[in-house]
């Protein structure tokens, strides 16, 4: 499964592999990239994580989280 979620604030490649190293450390998720330029983060997921979670963890961040898109099927 993958979910894309919107995420403003993002300005700078450092700003994406922030928002990608923290999303890609949490339990369930098995690669997390941030696009700064497209303004999201896609996340793959081996089993299913928490939307709160991952709200959450780009808040900390201090960037803004927004729509969540999910894809269902196989991702590798």
């Amino acid at each position: 499964m993958k979910k894309i979620i919107a995420v403003t604030g993002m300005h700078c490649a450092h700003c994406s592999k922030s928002v990608s190293d923290a999303l890609s450390a949490i339990d369930g998720v098995t690669k997390a990239k941030a696009d700064h330029e497209k303004c999201t983060a896609t996340v793959t997921m081996k089993n299913e994580v928490d939307d709160k979670i991952l709200i959450e963890t780009i808040e900390k961040l201090g960037f803004t989280p927004g729509e969540i898109t999910i894809k269902e099927g196989f991702f590798a």
